[in-house]
């Protein structure tokens, strides 16, 4: 079983021993890289490179630079889709995004972790569970989501939280670690 195999069935991998998967970061790095460069007001030019990164996008998005991500391949961008600066998405499995989903400055979304145990962890080994997020979410800045973590549909992220279990639909919720704290308002 290849490394890749492994990430994609949730057993923990090596991804500095698998070539393959070395060579997909150097090709998504430099993407990123042409990208983060691209002038601002080449907009043609910055959304191809956006859906040569990505693996499906909606017809609207915008994603401001600068941005990175692991691999590319494994990011799924909903109809609508807004990003400010500096998104990072680590996305070793899928990282799925609703439409109408607006993230903040210096946000993160990572699908990696690594095992508590110091022999593993020292050994590169490593783990993956996917993150999605549902139709109409709004991240605040600076809010981190951590692997495995599913957000409902109309849900509010506030600003400086730190995503680490599922958040049902139609809430609001922050703090870290991130929670609840009520219904969404919907007349204002």
């Amino acid at each position: 079983m290849t490394e890749k195999e492994k990430c994609h069935q949730g057993l923990l991998y090596d991804a500095n021993f698998d070539e393959d998967l070395r060579n997909d970061r150097i090709r998504v790095k430099e993407l990123c890289q042409e990208y983060n460069e691209t002038r601002y007001a080449d907009t043609a030019k910055r959304s191809d490179l956006i859906r040569k990164i990505v693996s499906r996008s909606g017809n609207s998005f915008l994603v401001e630079q600068p941005f990175w991500c692991d691999y590319g391949y494994n990011i799924e961008l909903g109809e609508n889709f807004y990003s400010n600066h500096n998104l990072v998405i680590l996305d070793c499995v899928t990282v799925k995004f609703g439409d109408n989903v607006f993230i903040g400055p210096n946000c993160g979304f990572y699908t990696a972790g690594h095992p508590e145990d110091v022999t593993q962890r020292n050994a590169g080994l490593e783990y993956a569970r996917p993150i999605t997020v549902g139709n109409n979410v709004w991240f605040g800045g600076n809010v981190v989501v951590l692997p495995g973590v599913t957000i409902g549909d109309n849900a509010i992220i506030g600003a400086g939280s730190v995503v680490t279990k599922d958040i049902p639909a139609g809430v609001l919720a922050v703090g870290n670690p991130c929670k609840p704290i009520r219904e969404v308002k919907q007349d204002r």
